[in-house]
Order: C-alpha cells, then structure tokens, then sequence
C-alpha cells in the first residue's frame, strides 16, 4: 500500500522540520520526561518513579500537556524535533502514528517479545506495526459488554436477570428481536444511535476495514463491514435504536429509560456513575452478541529522541507488571491488559453497587477473554465516511444502499488520492 507517509505525522503536523531548538523537553541526563493525560497512568507509579526509576539511575518527571490537543502537541513536538519527552502516553488511535514509526524506539531491542506472552494478545498486537516493530506498550485495555436498565426490562415483561439477557441476545437477529419486543411494550430503545451499533460490532470482530498488508476489505460482499451495516440498517428499520444524536438527549435518556441499553467498554461504568448516580442498582451487564470486543485503552511509546531509551524502556516495563496494572485499577479504574493482574487479588470492584448485586470487575474479567485479535489501519481515519453515511440513514432517512455506494466511492477517492492502489 502505498502513500502511508502522507497520512503520517509530518503532514498532520503541517510538515515541520528541525531547527536549532531543544530536542527533548528535560536537557538534565538524569531525567526522562513522561507526557501523559489525566487519568491514563497510575498516581502511585508516577510517585515512586519521580524519586528513581528503578534499575536505572535516572529520575521521571510526568507532565500534562493540554488534554484538548493532546496529539496535535505531540505530534508538533515529533515533526519538529523539538521539546520531544522522552516517554509518552499514546491513545487508542495508536494506529495513526504507525506511518511515522521510525520516529519511535522498537522495543523488542530491549527484549518485549520476552513479555509479551504476560498481555491479551489482541491488546499487544495493536501496538506493534505493520512492519513487525513493537513501538507501542499496552496500559490499559477496553473490553466491552451490553449495559442495560434491569428495572426497564423487567417492567417490559422481559429477560432481565444478566444470565438470562445474555441468553436471549446470543445474535444480532436476536438483540434485535429483543428491542423489538422492549419497543412494543414500552416504548424504550435498546441503543441510542446507529453509529454506535455499527462500530462496536466492528470493534468486536477480528476483521475490520484492511488486512495488515494494506488490502481494502469494506468491498467485500462478505466483508465486517457489510455485515455490521446490514445489522445496522435492520436494527433502523425495527425502530430499536434511539436515534439520539446529542450527548444531552442521550444522557437524559439513559436516566428516563427512554433508551434502556448501551454497548461499550468497561470505563463506561465509571461515566455512568458519574453522570446517572440516581439510576444506581438499575443497571446490569449482559454478554453482547456473538463476542465482546475492545473499545479504547492506551500505551506507552519512547520517542527515537529519547536521552535514555534502555532506562525508558524499563520504567514501561517495571510500571506496567500485574501488580502495578492491579494498583492502578483500584487508583484510577484503568481495566488491565495483562490477566495476570486480573487474577491477582488486588483489584476491588470499582462500582460500588452500581449493578446491584452484580460484580462488574468479574464481569469483565471474562469479556476480555473473548475479545478478537484485530488489525487496526492508520487509514480508518479515512473511512469515517461509513459511520458519516450510517448516521444519514438513521437521522435523515437516505436510502442504505445509496448511502453505502457513496460511502465507498468517497472512501476511494480519497485513499486514491493518497496513492493508494485499491
């Protein structure tokens, strides 16, 4: 696949180049700056690290660029060559940084395949690039489930207890027949809009829009894609979904009932408790259809400017064990990526009777488990014209099979003009 550089964090950057600036951001040799956001790492390892990181001799040093451009900051300093951390936290849009991965430290040098058997292998994967480099360090993970009203379900004459939800919705035919079934009797939705049905179905499949080898995928008659639209277009036409396309109504709604279900991943729970505390003992979690799938969940990466990128490589290292990943859990409700921490008796259920008597961390726990291993192409960005026209079918009422013939020829168009041979 050619044109990958153009995509790359020079042109999204706006093609800076190198001056006579300071390269890294901390000029001191003892000291390795960490770039992170709120929340993305654990308050306890930062602590301990900013007094030595052990097996080094070197010192970290975490700061916050603003959270609102959080990638236009690090990508700038990247393009630059200037004020670069040393260690930066990466969201999980990991994917886009992949063209420009040279300008990152391949931690296999430092002996990563040896770790790599200690994390869910569908989370590894998504950090090691096309080209076979282990650049990106999982953190934290996302595995998703199907939240629900229990008291709505209930009062609609349906399956509400988790066990019998999960039964009941073992395929999309039958999510949808179930939202039939909750819309008739009264008047609740299943989801709030189609682009969230739509890309968790892709989330949770070991296919999604192009082979790691840069083959299109979507065109496919057979193809994710297409099946995750199909779905999608049924679930419109049955009325199932909200058709809530501000995060207003759709709060609202989650707190009426109007909309009784939401697919997502395991940090949602802390949203809800947040933002629906009176809702609390009304939710549970079932199983989604056919296999959970993952949805968010960061890394870390050692830029090539790095002062020090051994000692680096072993804050990663030494911050991410099974014990650290537990600790972190129960700090700030970051979900592991390696099941050892899952199974290590530190972590304490975080939802404090949000669920009822459920265990929401034991829930997920055996989600994770079923997540697919997934490639995941810097150029999704381009094929946001699926979700663009999916939400057209739903809010405007387009045509579906005009709305995918447009949504394929723009996704063309654009990657051909990339250079990209389809």
């Amino acid at each position: 696949m050619a044109g990958t550089t153009g995509l790359g964090l020079l042109a999204l950057a706006g093609g800076l180049t190198g001056c006579a600036s300071q390269i890294s951001v901390s000029t001191d040799p003892k000291e390795l700056v960490l770039w992170y956001w709120n929340r993305s790492m654990g308050p306890g390892v930062l602590k301990q690290a900013s007094s030595g990181i052990p097996g080094t001799n070197k010192f970290l040093v975490s700061q916050q660029p603003p959270n609102s451009n959080w990638d236009t900051k690090l990508r700038t300093s990247l393009a630059g060559h200037a004020f670069v951390p040393d260690i930066s936290a990466i969201n999980s849009n990991v994917s886009l940084y992949f063209p420009d991965e040279s300008m990152f430290i391949d931690m296999n040098q430092f002996g990563a395949q040896d770790v790599k058997d200690r994390y869910f292998p569908w989370k590894w994967d998504y950090g090691v690039t096309p080209s076979g480099r282990m650049c990106f360090f999982p953190i934290d993970s996302g595995p998703t489930g199907f939240y629900y009203r229990y008291d709505i379900f209930a009062k609609a004459g349906l399956p509400s207890e988790p066990e019998a939800v999960s039964a009941s919705i073992r395929t999309w035919d039958d999510w949808i027949e179930f939202g039939r079934k909750l819309k008739a009797n009264l008047g609740s939705h299943m989801l709030m809009d189609s682009y969230q049905l739509f890309t968790q179905i892709i989330n949770a499949s070991p296919e999604r829009y192009f082979t790691r080898e840069g083959k299109p995928l979507y065109m496919n008659s057979t193809s994710t894609i297409r099946d995750a639209w199909d779905i999608t277009v049924r679930a419109i036409k049955a009325g199932v979904l909200g058709n809530q396309q501000l995060a207003t109504d759709q709060n609202a709604a989650w707190i009426s009932g109007k909309t009784a279900g939401h697919i997502e991943a395991v940090w949602w729970a802390q949203i809800l408790l947040s933002t629906a505390p009176a809702t609390k003992g009304k939710w549970r979690l079932a199983s989604q259809p056919v296999r959970a799938g993952n949805s968010g969940g960061s890394f870390l990466a050692i830029p090539d400017t790095c002062k020090d990128p051994e000692a680096a490589y072993k804050f990663i290292t030494w911050s991410q064990t099974a014990a650290h990943q537990a600790q972190t859990y129960n700090e700030v409700q970051l979900f592991p990526s390696t099941p050892e921490a899952l199974t290590s008796g530190i972590m304490k259920d975080a939802s404090r009777g949000f669920f009822g008597p459920q265990n929401s961390l034991d829930f997920f726990k055996k989600q994770a488990a079923t997540v697919p291993t997934a490639f995941v192409s810097p150029y999704e960005q381009i094929a946001n014209f699926f979700t663009t026209e999916i939400t057209n079918v739903e809010a405007g009422g387009k045509d579906p099979d005009r709305a995918w013939d447009d949504a394929v020829t723009q996704t063309n168009r654009v990657l051909q003009k990339h250079g990209v041979n389809l």
